[in-house]
């Protein structure tokens, strides 16, 4: 039996999804889905493959249309010099591709330096490839980036690769061109690979710039960059995403793992793919630009809470990232040990137990995502002026049997 996975941790992200499925009229702030449906021309490419039966086997790392348009796609919008569609391939999301990279790069021990906090699964999936996630923090004071000492002061002699993901999940941080090349400078000193996850690379608000470190000189040789259908094009449950290495050796490794874990990916959802590429791009600003609406109300509502929750609305990504207020306590205890230890998780349970307020805890990212919690306002308007309304009247709730008890 293999007992190293059970030192790999499922999200809690995955428990609260559970706990929400049993919440009458839930407000589902917890999962990054976008409330958007996909574009049309997603929609129509993949009727016109069932019924052209496009349902057999195909090429392991995708079929040629759908790699030549992301290998044109990462060359004009990414500026990664990648040769041909050969470099690229087509996974189930950026978490298997994630699982891939892990798999063929890491031998047991190698060491990968990833932000503190961070999405659950890259530390997992780490784990799970016999590897060690090393934390390095990114601080809020600064946009929820890095201070470069502290990052090259994380290399050791195991290290194997920097993990970085910008904007960044679950913060909304935003990495600058410059802290792209001294992440790079590090990389290079060492000898070091780079995974760059980029899944929400078209998420960018305030005048921000995404900036893929690929793109930089002689950085593509040394670098993993990985990308997904699913925030762009509101594809999530279709489960699509793709990634290009330069390296030979490392993206045979890659094929192999995905051969074993897929064999292909959909057919039928490849297509949906090209469909993506070659229909209307300006649906990908649309979706943006009402991001950014949303952000606005979500913040709005926030700033009504008392001071309860406080931080800076996101650069990117669709996720608010707020600091509980350490005198905050809820009006009751919670059965679970593991929830009273952690304000976290305490705010949590309080909001979705009494105000079917879906939402995860900062903990879940890391430990420096205590005192935190992570909503999703990349629901629909409705639903999220439904979520701060009950937010409102539970936490003004709570204030008030906070000042009785004093």
């Amino acid at each position: 039996m293999a007992t190293y996975l059970d030192s790999v941790p499922l999200s809690g992200i995955i428990r609260i999804r559970d706990l929400m499925y049993t919440i009458k009229d839930p407000y589902r702030l917890d999962q990054g889905d976008l409330s958007f449906d996909a574009p049309a021309s997603v929609k129509e490419a993949m009727v016109r493959a069932i019924a052209d039966n496009r349902t057999h086997y195909v090429q392991t790392a995708g079929i040629l249309p759908l790699l030549q348009l992301l290998a044109d796609k990462l060359r004009s919008r990414n500026q990664i010099p990648v040769s041909g569609p050969d470099e690229v391939m087509v996974t189930t999301g950026g978490i298997h591709a994630i699982f891939m990279v892990c798999q063929a790069l890491l031998e047991p021990g190698d060491e990968i330096v990833v932000p503190d906090p961070t999405w659950p699964p890259t530390v997992s999936n780490i784990l799970a490839a016999h590897g060690v996630p090393v934390r390095c923090p990114i601080h809020e004071g600064i946009g929820w980036r890095y201070d470069l000492d502290e990052l090259a002061a994380t290399i050791t002699l195991r290290t194997r690769a920097i993990y970085i993901n910008s904007p960044h999940n679950p913060t909304g941080g935003v990495l600058s061109r410059q802290d792209l090349e001294q992440i790079a400078a590090v990389a290079a000193r060492h000898n070091l690979w780079i995974i760059s996850d980029e899944a929400y690379e078209d998420v960018i608000f305030d005048g921000e710039e995404h900036v893929s470190i690929a793109s930089l000189p002689g950085l593509y040789e040394r670098t993993v960059p990985i990308y997904t259908f699913s925030k762009s094009y509101a594809m999530t449950g279709l489960r699509l995403g793709y990634t290009a290495c330069w390296n030979r050796a490392l993206r045979d490794r890659m094929k192999k793992v995905l051969f074993l874990t897929a064999s292909n990916i959909a057919s039928v959802v490849q297509y949906g793919g090209v469909g993506a590429l070659e229909g209307p791009q300006d649906i990908v600003e649309e979706f943006r630009i009402e991001l950014e609406a949303r952000r606005a109300l979500f913040y709005n509502g926030v700033r009504e809470l008392n001071g309860v929750f406080s931080g800076a609305p996101p650069k990117g990504a669709f996720y608010a990232f707020l600091k509980i207020d350490p005198s905050w306590r809820p009006d009751e205890e919670s059965d679970d040990p593991a929830v009273r230890g952690s304000i976290s998780w305490q705010m949590v349970e309080h909001l979705v137990r009494h105000g079917r307020i879906g939402c995860v805890p900062g903990v879940d990212f890391g430990p420096a995502g205590e005192g935190y919690v992570r909503f999703c306002f990349a629901r629909d308007r409705k639903e999220l002026q439904g979520a701060l309304e009950s937010m409102k009247a539970l936490l003004a709730l709570s204030r008030l049997a906070g000042e009785r008890a004093l």
